[in-house]
């Protein structure tokens, strides 16, 4: 096993119940940003039972790829997440961890945007 395979299943092993994460975040907090294809193909295997692979999910809420859909659905549902056919609804608010809603959403946080501006009334 690689370091980065250890290191997406570790990742993997973390995420909370009723989470869910996107293979891109699993690739980025693994060091690799922009790996998430290699992210599904380590989680293909699927060979770590115990796991909670169908916590991941592709970009945008949908639900990725899995060995059966119908499944992963399940699994989720049971953690209480609402599911379509085709993706997780409320996937912004669900999202794991907190620093990805942030950072894939462009939005700035309180901290910089009050910072480093000039701020105060001049102009």
């Amino acid at each position: 096993m690689t370091p980065f395979e250890r290191k997406v299943l570790t990742i993997l092993s973390r995420i909370p119940v009723g989470r869910v994460t996107t293979y891109g975040d699993v690739a980025r907090l693994a060091g690799k940003p922009g790996a998430a294809r290699a992210v599904g193909n380590i989680m293909r295997r699927g060979d770590r039972p115990g796991l909670p692979y169908h916590r991941v999910i592709a970009a945008g809420g949908a639900l990725g790829g899995y060995s059966n859909l119908q499944l992963k659905r399940s699994l989720l549902a049971a953690e209480g997440l609402s599911v379509t056919p085709r993706r997780v609804v409320g996937f912004a608010k669900i999202r794991w961890p907190a620093a990805a809603r942030s950072a894939s959403s462009g939005e700035v946080s309180p901290k910089r945007a009050k910072s480093g501006r000039g701020g105060g009334k001049g102009k």
